[in-house]
């Protein structure tokens, strides 16, 4: 059996990430933690060992932030508890005084333009107005001041600024699903809307606007009107002519590389099984083809300053979390940061299988399998000697994709003696639209039948067996576990639900004001609860009807402050299980949302489904030891259902 590697270090905070260069090139930043929670850390360019920390988290730790054009701000979004009411605020990085640039806390702050030209101001959307629609503001960051710009009384759900902070383009959802793109003419005191193109409801979810070039005439998109993968795409604002900038065979263009000051896009990446990148400017070849040279794994441009002299590279692989890299061009030469998780370093961990897995009606699915270190000969070997329990691991969205790399998931459940498998079932993002619609009005049918699929493959391949196998995952994974034990019951051991939906109409009404714009989309991809015959099918798919179907352990954890799954979502399976008698642990979070963001709170879930699936699957066990400290959950139902759980465990 393999040497177990503590979830505190596969799950707890990462010693160093996000790092980025400073406009003008004098400091590096960095989060990290401070007494045990997230936050960012600023140091001189030639002195990384006198980093300081610019904020004061306490709580729940801070993920997202970015320079102000003026080099001397951090600014970062920070929601409460979970909330995903993102609260905006700016800190000058040698007094460290804050300010706070959203009105209050019930709205839910879009960063939407920065510019070199005016470094002390950034464009920002709001729903303080109306909750459902942002309303658009130039703010100084210097002294919080803001100035409407455009009151979105016409329901627009997106802009795109130019690089000179003018609205140029302005997006609406279509009555049939879509967008309809606008360009913005200026004209007196208000802005003209003048119609440009539409995206049709089978491109939305692989078309996009990616923004503007130095010069305001052109624009890139990614497009995938007239074919079915994305392409790259230029387009000129005024005369809407268009050039094909790459394309791939297999995969949309889904990352691009960008100039700093002339934001001309340099490179551009697509991923099939693995990230392939296409350099299409001479101006970084040598640059890419020193640092593929230099360092191993999949390599990831973070961040540059304006005179492009600095890089921040990050470099990661299967079997190592990403590291941080300052790179000098001129030099050149690489400096380490910092890791991310420093303390795997000693660990052995697993290799990632990708593998295309063919569905009952022939679609290509593009999956990754890890497997554990006593199941194979040699440790690059994709099959085992002998059939293992197997885990399979559902991405949320649907609309998203897993992927080649390193994945602490796959990585713990790989180390406790357990197969991994994750999917990309029809509806997945990445593959072209005809994969992605093929998903529409799919969910807990052909959709499921693709993961039904992967596991008789996985039983085919000896990788599992009949009765081994348990079904795991976040929010559309979460509800996927739902209906795995509820629709195919005899396919699953266990299941393990993350904020996931078990009544369809209820989810779709009560989605986010917000993402209003998006509603014919999820109506046309999931069913409409707004016709009879859209309520019937959204019935039909949802697993809270089923729920006496369920006769297999279920494990449920879920954030009281989700706002996309509210926690009724999980309420209302769980008591109808409870009317049944059937077998279920319930698990409610009062300080999260939509998953876990704390580290405690991640590990004590990990560690509560850890024995779950070791009663269940058989796999190894690491005893809970410190992994509840400092979390805050509730066993609402079933603690006797788990080991070392019972009685219930609160705060």
């Amino acid at each position: 059996m393999a040497q177990l590697i503590p979830r505190s270090k596969l799950f707890g905070n990462p010693a160093l990430t996000s790092a980025q260069v400073s406009p003008d090139g004098t400091q590096i930043s960095w989060i990290a933690p401070k007494d045990g929670v997230l936050n960012v850390w600023v140091a001189p360019i030639d002195s990384l060992q006198h980093a300081k920390t610019v904020t004061n988290d306490r709580h729940r730790g801070i993920r997202v932030y970015l320079w102000a054009k003026n080099s001397s701000k951090i600014l970062y979004l920070q929601d409460r508890n979970g909330d995903e009411n993102w609260q905006l605020f700016a800190v000058e990085t040698e007094s460290r005084e804050q300010l706070r640039l959203s009105p209050h806390d019930k709205v839910t702050t879009r960063i939407q333009g920065v510019s070199w030209d005016y470094p002390d101001e950034i464009i920002v959307g709001l729903n303080d107005r109306d909750e459902s629609w942002h309303d658009l503001y130039r703010v100084n960051i210097q002294t919080g001041e803001r100035e409407l710009l455009f009151l979105n009384n016409q329901e627009f759900g997106n802009f795109t600024f130019d690089r000179k902070l003018r609205l140029r383009l302005a997006e609406k959802s279509l009555p049939e699903g879509g967008r309809q793109i606008f360009r913005v003419v200026e004209d007196a005191d208000e802005p003209v809307f003048q119609e440009l193109f539409k995206i049709p409801f089978e491109d939305d979810l692989t078309t996009g606007i990616i923004g503007f070039d130095i010069n305001s005439e052109e624009f890139y998109l990614l497009n995938s009107i007239t074919r079915d993968r994305a392409a790259l795409v230029k387009r000129h604002w005024q005369t809407q002519a268009e050039t094909i900038v790459g394309a791939h065979p297999r995969a949309d263009i889904s990352r691009v590389i960008v100039h700093p000051t002339t934001f001309r896009v340099q490179a551009y990446g697509a991923n099939y099984v693995t990230m392939e990148w296409t350099c299409i400017t001479k101006d970084i070849e040598s640059d890419l083809e020193y640092l593929n040279s230099s360092l191993d794994g999949e390599l990831v441009v973070t961040s540059r300053n304006r005179d492009d002299s600095l890089w921040i590279i990050t470099a990661s692989s299967a079997k190592m979390p990403g590291a941080s890299y300052l790179y000098r061009r001129h030099d050149p030469s690489l400096t380490k940061i910092g890791s991310a998780y420093p303390d795997l370093e000693t660990e052995t961990l697993r290799p990632m299988h990708g593998e295309v897995i063919t569905s009952r009606d022939r679609l290509k699915l593009v999956s990754y399998l890890t497997l554990p270190d006593h199941s194979v000969e040699v440790p690059s070997d994709p099959r085992p000697k002998s059939p293992v329990p197997l885990v399979l691991l559902v991405h949320g969205g649907p609309w998203a994709r897993d992927v080649y790399g390193y994945n602490p998931t796959h990585q713990w459940l790989a180390n406790r003696g357990y197969a991994v498998l994750s999917v990309n079932f029809r509806g997945s993002t990445g593959f072209g639209k005809n994969f992605v619609n093929a998903g529409d009005l799919e969910w807990g049918a052909r959709m499921h039948n693709d993961l039904i699929d992967a596991v008789k493959w996985a039983i085919g391949e000896g990788i599992t067996k009949n009765n081994s196998v348990a079904i795991m995952g976040g929010s559309y994974g979460g509800y996927a576990t739902l209906v795995g034990l509820s629709f195919t019951p005899e396919v699953f051991a266990c299941g393990i639900d993350i904020v996931g939906p078990s009544n369809l109409q209820t989810l779709i009404e009560t989605i986010p004001p917000y993402w209003k714009s998006f509603f014919e989309n999820f109506a046309k991809r999931m069913g409409d609860p707004r016709t009879p015959e859209g309520r019937k099918m959204l019935a039909d798919r949802s697993p809270l009807h089923r729920a006496n179907e369920i006769t297999k352990p279920l494990l449920i954890g879920q954030g009281s402050n989700d706002p996309r799954v509210k926690q009724a979502e999980s309420d209302q399976i769980v008591s109808a299980m409870k009317q049944n008698g059937l077998p279920i642990t319930y698990v409610l979070y009062p300080d999260e949302g939509h998953g876990f963001a704390r580290p405690q709170n991640r590990l004590s879930f990990n560690a509560i489904a850890e024995a779950f699936l070791s009663s269940h699957l058989g796999g190894q066990f690491e005893p809970v030891g410190r992994d509840f400290e400092g979390a805050k959950f509730q066993v609402q139902e079933g603690p006797e259902q788990i080991p070392g759980l019972s009685p219930p465990v609160a705060d």
